[in-house]
C-alpha cells in the first residue's frame, strides 16, 4: 500500500474538516494509507526516516516559531530533519507544500530556496536584501486565472471564482514555473502587517509599508532531483472543501510522487 505523509502543527486550522480533505486526497490518489504527524512529534519522526518511506509528501505546517506576549521567536530544525528532507528529494520523491508552510522555518534559508518564497512575521532578509515583514488578508474574493497547462493544473477551469487568504510576501518569480495567478491588487493597502498582528493589533497596517507582490498563488520548481509544488490555497474549511483546491492538491501530490511535467 502507498503512503501519503502528511505534517501540520505549528499554525492553528480546524482539525476535523482538515482530516476530511487528506483522507479525501488518500482515496483520490488510489485509496493510498494516510499518516499525519502533528509538531514536535513531526519532527522527530521525520528525522527518523518517515518522509523517506513516505510516496507523497504534504507540507501543511510552519514550524520554528513559538508565539506569546506579543513577541515571535524561531529556531531551525534540527539537522535530522534537514538531512531527511535533503535526502527525499534527492532520491527523486518530491513533495507539496501548502498555505502556511511558505512561513515555516524562518531561521532555516534553505527551505525559503525550496519553495521559492517565504512568509515573514517580523521584518528580515530574502535574497540578500533587507525586507518589511510580510502582509496577510482573509476571505479575499478574487479569480484565480490558470497559467501554464500541467500536471498540476490539468482538469482545472481556465478561471475560476475563488475566496481564501492572500499573502503579500517574497517569491522569487525568477526561480519558479508559475502555474495559477490571483486576479488581486497585491499592495500594501490591500493587507495587514504579519508583525502588528504577532504584536496585537490584528487587522492593522498602519505605517507599514511593502513593496507591490507577485500575484502567484500556485508554482512548482526543481529540487535537486525532484519537485516541489506550493499551493497558497488552504485557510480553512471552505477552502478544504472547493473541488478546485481538491483537484490540485491530488495533481500535485501525483506529480512530486513521480508523475511527469
Amino acid at each position: 500500500m502507498k503512503r501519503l505523509l502528511v505534517l501540520s502543527g505549528g499554525h492553528p486550522y480546524e482539525e476535523e474538516p482538515f482530516d476530511t480533505l487528506i483522507q479525501l486526497l488518500g482515496r483520490e490518489l488510489g485509496d493510498w494509507d494516510v499518516f499525519h504527524l502533528i509538531h514536535p512529534e513531526a519532527e522527530q519522526a521525520v528525522a527518523k526516516g518517515a518522509a523517506d518511506e513516505a510516496d507523497a509528501l504534504l507540507f501543511y505546517d510552519m514550524g520554528g516559531y513559538t508565539f506569546g506576549d506579543g513577541v515571535v521567536t524561531s529556531r531551525p530544525p534540527s539537522e535530522g530533519f534537514k538531512q531527511a528532507i535533503a535526502r527525499r528529494f534527492d532520491s527523486g520523491k518530491g513533495a507539496v507544500a501548502m498555505h502556511h508552510a511558505l512561513a515555516g522555518w524562518a531561521d532555516w534559508p534553505e527551505w525559503a530556496e525550496m519553495l521559492g518564497g517565504r512568509f515573514l512575521y517580523q521584518p528580515g532578509e530574502s535574497q540578500g536584501q533587507s525586507v518589511p515583514d510580510s502582509g496577510y488578508r482573509h476571505d479575499v474574493t478574487y479569480n484565480a486565472e490558470v497559467v501554464a497547462q500541467h500536471a498540476v493544473t490539468a482538469g482545472l477551469p481556465d478561471q475560476f471564482p475563488f475566496t481564501d487568504e492572500l499573502y503579500l510576501c517574497q517569491i522569487d518569480e525568477g526561480a519558479v514555473h508559475p502555474l495559477i495567478r490571483a486576479r488581486h491588487e497585491f499592495t500594501s493597502d490591500n493587507f495587514y502587517s504579519a508583525a502588528q498582528a504577532v504584536a496585537g493589533e490584528m487587522f492593522s497596517n498602519e505605517g507599514w509599508e511593502h513593496p507591490d507582490g507577485s500575484d502567484l498563488v500556485a508554482w512548482w520548481r526543481q529540487v535537486g532531483n525532484a519537485p516541489l509544488v506550493y499551493c497558497q490555497f488552504g485557510d480553512g474549511p471552505e477552502t478544504y472543501a472547493n473541488p478546485h483546491v481538491q483537484r490540485i492538491l491530488a495533481n500535485a501530490l501525483r506529480f512530486t510522487a513521480g508523475g511527469t511535467s
